[in-house]
């Protein structure tokens, strides 16, 4: 606190708190600052999921490989097989291609690739396909439906019968 010099007139002379300075121009208090926006902790987007084959892929060597891992597809990963010659020969062969770019990695294998997948046993390849709609569609190709005749609650799938389909 200061004394303040007596002016004419003004009274007796009271100790006064100093003004707040802020710059030559400005004799007021800033405003306070605005309260930080929350911060919003970023979700991680799981893209890899593991997988265990029923039966197992068996190697040249007769080795049997069942754990592997699967990422999610890109357009990218959709769009690429659709070129391929066996593919525009025998669709049903999509699904093989496909699986051989989203596998990433099955057993000890050094690589996953179309061969691979195309010499699985036919249940391991269903298996992968259902696998492959569950990743990629995360739940959200089925839909709860009621009979019409009996008002009873059931789901039925909405997702096309065969990889990259929808």
């Amino acid at each position: 606190m200061r004394r303040t010099a007596a002016r004419a007139g003004a009274g007796p002379v009271v100790d006064a708190p100093a003004p707040a300075v802020t710059g030559p121009e400005q004799t007021a208090a800033p405003a306070p600052a605005p309260a930080p926006a929350p911060v919003s902790v970023p979700q991680q987007l799981r893209t890899e999921f593991p997988f265990e084959l029923p039966r197992g892929y068996v190697d040249a060597s007769g080795m049997v490989h069942r754990d592997g891992v699967m990422r999610l597809a890109t357009a990218r990963d959709e769009l690429i097989p659709l070129r391929d010659v066996r593919v525009q020969e025998n669709p049903a062969y999509l699904s093989v291609v496909l699986l051989g770019r989203v596998i990433t990695s099955l057993g000890t294998l050094p690589s996953v690739h179309d061969g691979v997948v195309e010499n699985m046993f036919a249940s391991d390849l269903a298996f992968l396909q259902d696998f492959y709609r569950q990743v990629n569609a995360e739940g959200h190709t089925r839909a709860a439906v009621e009979c019409p005749h009996c008002s009873e609650p059931f789901e039925v799938e909405l997702g096309g019968s065969r990889l990259g389909e929808s």
